[in-house]
């Protein structure tokens, strides 16, 4: 146990360690079972869910939160039924408990197995989107973790209610007390969780910069660090125009308050059909701030600074440059980028190879756009968030990256 004291959460850290050691024991139908219990119960339950939501919402208009961070709180009747259906979808997807990553029998005749377990107490700490909330403790108990979910402040009652619902879903189908709890909001419980090395196994935080750095900088409990999307799209002189046009105007409008979400758009100079692109996003309502052949270009954009390459927008606004070719593209993202999803548009097979071989992300996306770095569109279900590290998980966290490995040796009586 920490010899560090943890008065907020200390007892549900113990209680989900507890829980932790039931988990993992459980087979897959079991866990499957409670997902299913879980997701419908969140339907049945969706007017409290929502009327909880609608509170938190109006307190954070009230507070002068922007409509991008409220569109992330905002929960509607088809969204509840969308993270229900994400809890559905984990069922259909393989436990990777028990699977053997490799084995070999050793010239001595032990034979060896390294075998995925899972990692055992899991805590997340998120801001202010309650659909994490139920996309984490569906991730977990699936890979057989305990859940510890530390959400926002803001959207402290939305997930309360939800937490509240899917506990005893889980816990009438079968699966142990405390296995999923919710943290207090104060922020003194983040500060207790990052030093609950004994008691939790891991920590992932998933939002902002400025979350994300001080779990980082401050945790004693191992991390896996998601990362801010300061997403690319590079369009090569090659490029078709009516496919470049629609990847990029989807990369940046279809969803703009989410991490691969395009942020900065870099063409080739020599790019035919530049002003056309520009004037899409324009008439798209984006405002563009571009250097000095973007501007030239289309007489909307704005003159874009150091900042604007290093802004994660999260809003209808977009960075753009043009480049000599796809080594400089190359050379913005590596000074810019964040590491999240990068995307070449482009015909040139030399192009695409070397797009593909230079650049340095998570996710690289060829003439596609960056909105597809997203767990279920990647068919591994739900997901915690997009680890930009390069440890043992790496792109959307799914079920195999919550969980690690045993060496199992099993011998005859052998002896060393």
């Amino acid at each position: 146990m920490p010899e560090v004291e943890l008065p907020l959460i200390g007892d549900a850290a113990r209680r989900a360690r507890a829980a932790a050691r039931v988990l993992r024991t459980l087979p897959t139908a079991t866990k499957d079972g409670a997902l299913l219990a879980m997701a419908d119960a969140l339907v049945a339950h969706t007017d409290d869910v929502l009327a909880a939501n609608a509170a938190d919402v109006e307190a954070a208009r009230a507070g002068g939160t922007p409509d991008a961070m409220l569109d992330r709180l905002r929960l509607d009747a088809d969204r509840v039924a969308g993270v229900a259906e994400a809890l559905r979808q984990l069922v259909a997807l393989p436990d990777p408990v028990g699977d053997v990553v490799r084995g070999s029998t050793l010239e001595n005749g032990l034979q060896l197995r390294q075998v995925r377990v899972p990692l055992g107490v899991v805590g997340i700490v998120y801001e202010a989107r309650p659909n994490v909330t139920v996309d984490a403790a569906g991730l977990c108990l699936k890979s057989g973790n305990a859940a510890l979910l530390r959400g926002s402040a803001s959207a402290y009652r939305t997930n309360v209610a939800l937490v509240q619902v899917l506990a005893e879903a889980a816990a009438k189908a079968g699966l142990p007390d405390d296995c999923v709890q919710l943290l207090p909001a104060e922020r003194a419980s983040v500060g207790e969780l990052l030093n609950a090395r004994g008691l939790v196994d891991v920590v992932i935080p998933r939002g902002g910069a400025e979350l994300i750095q001080r779990v980082v900088r401050e945790s004693t409990v191992p991390v896996i660090e998601t990362g801010v999307g300061n997403c690319h799209v590079y369009v090569d002189a090659s490029a078709d125009p009516a496919v470049a046009e629609a990847v990029v105007l989807n990369a940046k409008t279809h969803r703009v308050s989410v991490c691969n979400s395009a942020e900065t758009l870099l063409v080739h100079r020599d790019y035919p059909q530049r002003e056309r692109l520009l004037a899409a996003l324009v008439d798209a309502g984006v405002t563009l701030h571009g250097d000095d052949a973007a501007r030239a270009a289309h007489d909307a954009v704005v003159p874009a600074t150091d900042e604007d390459w290093a802004t994660e927008y999260l809003s209808m606004d977009m960075a753009v440059r043009v480049v000599e070719d796809v080594d400089a593209a190359l050379d913005h993202i590596a000074v810019w980028g964040s590491g999240h999803s990068e995307a070449i548009l482009a015909d040139s097979a030399i192009a695409i190879s070397a797009f593909v071989a230079g650049v340095d992300a998570a996710a690289v996306l060829v003439n596609a756009s960056t909105r597809f770095t997203d767990g279920g569109e990647f068919g591994f279900g739900a997901e915690i968030g997009i680890s930009t590290q390069k440890l043992h998980a790496r792109g959307p966290l799914g079920l195999p990256e919550l969980t690690s490995t045993t060496y199992v040796v099993t011998g005859s009586g052998h002896t060393r």
